[in-house]
């Protein structure tokens, strides 16, 4: 922690500020009334996946509903294909170049300054609910608590986070058992249905007791659900409304996708659970999210917070099948090639949609390249805060604000992924285009090829013009050098 100290230190001095132990930054500008924050994340659900995306199958009205009253962004990326670092690049705005976390299985470096450290500086109470990804175990350094959340509920880590019935969840540094989800899955491994406590369940109920607890002061709520990452389980209520549509289905057996050790002693099986309808199984997980957004949106009205709280909602990558769904069913890459673990615009294009009753405009659609590392930027500019000197983002408040003339554009977006067996992806978005690097790490030839697409007028990637725009790899080729040295 001593860098981050240091850090805050030298933003003390630069502003002539007191005591470094309070992290405390200069703010430029005082804003009558800070809004409230929410920003709910899922888990693994693609670009399509969302009615107002074009999804044809999944029931999401309340997450349409935050769209309809707000502002659907059409070209907004993830921070990468995957879980970990995805995240750690929205909570710190830094793009994969620059990242402590560029792959599942690294952890958040403890310096890194997330946006709750920040919103502390401008006296707002932080609260981390769901799947935070980035350390192991409540007591580590790099731990939500130690980042700047004043509450936390939620999973000892990321692997444990993929079992919807958990024998145990921390809330800040208490453990806190769940004894009747102990043993409930049958012979087969797939969960005896109507038994036991649903985490999502838990942490809906946890959101909203935060909002009504904090609702006389500004508030940021970072929703993280686990919905729809496999594997794959839902309570029998949420899947009424699918069961009677003839859904093709194929069983899902035990396995896949999670590692001995990494999930909860009894509950651990081998893998991910069975499960005999997973299509319908997954469309209930999504609606079941959905049902309980509707309650947040729900209470505040009530609390009438509508028109100071800004709610925010977007996916952490693309889909995943690993549960057993069929995403190609559900068109969740809505025809946009490639899903979890691609750098092509399935894996990375993500729903993002902004509601702030009153302030934004109902009804807007905007297709100005974003990503993930431009959400602490845009929230330092909501709130007042000085934006750090070394994020990789650019504010959306502009364009969230409906002044699109002072949007400031990103030269580049940057991406790179280490492929499990093979090559060595790396990606920029430049304007309309996409360019892609590609260096093989097996055989004899490992010479990096091109790949390059106009997502103007090829958006599913499906036509590689790079060897007809020699000049064009000439100019974007730095930009992948230039940015991992920032």
């Amino acid at each position: 922690m001593m860098l981050k100290q240091i850090y805050f230190c030298c933003v003390l001095a630069i502003f002539g500020l007191s005591s470094c132990a309070q992290k405390k930054i200069e703010v430029k500008k005082e804003i009558s009334k800070k809004p409230n924050i929410i920003y709910i994340l899922a888990d693994d659900m693609g670009y399509g996946d969302v009615g107002v995306y074009g999804q044809q199958k999944i029931k999401t009205p309340n997450i349409d509903k935050l769209a309809n009253e707000g502002i659907k962004f059409t070209d907004h990326y993830s921070g990468q294909t995957v879980c970990s670092p995805s995240r750690a690049s929205l909570m710190t705005g830094l793009h994969m170049g620059n990242a402590s976390v560029t792959r599942n299985g690294k952890l958040m470096n403890p310096d890194d300054v997330t946006v709750a450290e920040l919103l502390k500086t401008a006296n707002y109470t932080t609260g981390l609910i769901g799947k935070w990804g980035l350390s192991e175990g409540p007591f580590a350094d790099n731990s939500p608590n130690q980042q700047g959340f004043d509450h936390y509920f939620g999973f000892q880590n990321q692997g444990f986070a993929h079992f919807y019935y958990p024998e145990y969840l921390w809330r800040n540094h208490t453990k806190l058992a769940y004894p009747e989800n102990l043993n409930i899955r049958d012979e087969n491994g797939a969960y005896i249905q109507g038994k036991g406590t649903y985490s999502h369940d838990e942490f809906a109920e946890e959101s909203l007791k935060f909002i009504k607890d904090n609702k006389n002061k500004p508030f940021f709520l970072y929703l993280p659900f686990a919905i729809p990452h496999a594997e794959l389980t839902v309570p029998e209520d949420s899947k009424q409304q699918y069961k009677d549509l003839n859904w093709p289905e194929t069983p899902h057996k035990v396995g896949g996708g999670a590692k001995k050790g990494h999930g909860y002693g009894s509950q651990y099986t081998d893998g991910y659970c069975a499960q005999d309808q997973p299509n319908i199984t997954y469309a209930s997980m999504i609606s079941r999210m959905d049902k309980n957004i509707g309650r947040i949106i729900n209470l505040l009205k009530d609390l009438g917070l509508e028109e100071n709280t800004i709610i925010m909602f977007a996916s952490d990558n693309g889909p995943s099948n690993e549960g057993g769904q069929d995403i190609s069913f559900f068109d969740s890459s809505k025809g946009l090639k490639g899903k979890k673990r691609d750098l092509y615009e399935g894996g990375i294009r993500v729903p993002f949609i902004a509601r702030w009753k009153g302030t934004i405009k109902e009804g807007q659609v905007s297709n100005h390249p974003s990503a993930f590392w431009d959400f602490l930027p845009t929230v330092c500019d909501l709130t007042g805060i000085e934006t750090p000197k070394n994020t990789d983002g650019i504010s959306l408040l502009p364009t969230i604000l409906g002044e699109n003339d002072h949007q400031k554009k990103h030269k580049y977006l940057y991406w790179n992924w280490e492929h499990r067996k093979n090559p060595y992806y790396e990606a920029v978005r430049v304007d309309d285009w996409k360019f892609f690097r590609i260096t093989p790490r097996k055989g004899k030839d490992r010479a990096p090829y091109f790949e390059l697409y106009n997502l103007k007028n090829d958006e599913n990637e499906t036509n590689n013009v790079a060897s007809a725009h020699p000049e064009l790899i000439k100019k974007f080729t730095p930009y992948l050098d230039e940015a991992k040295s920032n």
